[in-house]
């Protein structure tokens, strides 16, 4: 199975659908409940609720997940019988394969119901499809540019030349995956002066998004916070308190970022951890939040001046 550790949480939805064909006359047994074998739309409804909760069993690449919606429904058309359903949970992964699951086994149950009264070539399943899905990183993934973004790395090391920046290079990644143009990637030494005055030159461009990452911890040199405290106009506590949340659920060591995010005039600021693995996490756990940030802030600046100011 795929590695889904780093994947935040979320609402999840699926829609599928398909359908059994039938001729005529086997519908009209159907609608006047004359199936020898009982109520093909209830028996099928039953299955595919069966059905949908062993989907991990059956495919071997699905994550086993805790369903807690679904809906199926059955309905009798002139050429044979609809399956729709319908699947929620709050999960890493999506329920797609849920609602694909419960659409094909509820088909087939009705399938093996009806086959005592039609002939196998007037029987034809098809139609299969996932209509809808929501959650995940379609909350957040967008056709056009979502902004643009700024990362600055705070290490003494990294700047020196003396150690390799994986986590700056991780973090601007994943804001270019997500629609970001990055306007500037730099490293500095963990200078507070030489920092302030780096991002005080960003929020002056407007720049959608400014990221650090470093400084964030206890030692002597970490100052990221004490720096970029005072830029600040609006705190967004959500933001940090969702990331430290996150990281916490797979290191005990995630409390001790020291981590803020807020909006400095028109642009957002957040302060990341200066681990590859820290930045990672909280880049995932506040990611659809700062997509969706953004564009507000960009609807609401279009009609007023200020925003979120």
């Amino acid at each position: 199975m795929l590695d889904i550790t780093l994947k935040p949480t979320t609402l999840r939805s699926a829609v599928a659908e398909g359908k059994l064909y039938l001729p005529p006359e086997t519908v009209a047994m159907v609608r006047n409940r004359e199936v020898k074998k009982g109520d093909v739309a209830e028996a099928s409804r039953i299955a595919a609720l069966m059905g949908l909760k062993k989907t991990s069993e059956l495919l071997p690449h699905c994550h086993p997940l805790s369903v807690l919606d679904a809906s199926i429904d059955v309905t009798t058309q002139d050429d044979g019988l609809h399956v729709s359903a319908q699947v929620r949970t709050i999960a890493s992964t999506g329920v797609e394969m849920e609602a694909l699951t419960a659409v094909s086994i509820a088909l087939l149950c009705a399938y093996d119901m009806l086959k005592p009264h039609a002939p196998a070539i007037a029987m034809r399943i098809g139609d299969i499809r996932l209509a809808e899905k929501k959650g995940g990183k379609t909350q957040y993934q967008r056709s056009a540019k979502t902004g643009n973004a700024a990362i600055i790395v705070l290490s003494d090391t990294v700047s020196a030349g003396r150690k390799p920046d994986t986590a700056g290079v991780s973090v601007r990644e994943g804001l270019e995956r997500a629609g970001f143009d990055i306007a500037a990637y730099e490293v500095l030494p963990d200078e507070p002066e030489q920092l302030r005055a780096c991002v005080e030159r960003h929020v002056a461009a407007n720049l959608s998004c400014i990221i650090t990452v470093g400084g964030t911890g206890l030692s002597p040199r970490d100052k990221t916070i004490e720096a970029l405290q005072g830029l600040i106009d609006t705190d967004l506590p959500g933001f940090m308190e969702t990331a430290r949340a996150f990281g916490q659920a797979r290191t005990p060591y995630a409390m001790l970022s020291r981590g803020i995010a807020g909006m400095a005039r028109n642009s957002f600021i957040a302060t990341f951890p200066g681990s590859r693995k820290g930045a990672e996490e909280t880049l995932a756990a506040v990611l659809p939040a700062l997509v969706h940030l953004i564009e507000v802030h960009r609807a609401q600046h279009a009609v007023h001046e200020g925003g979120y100011r």
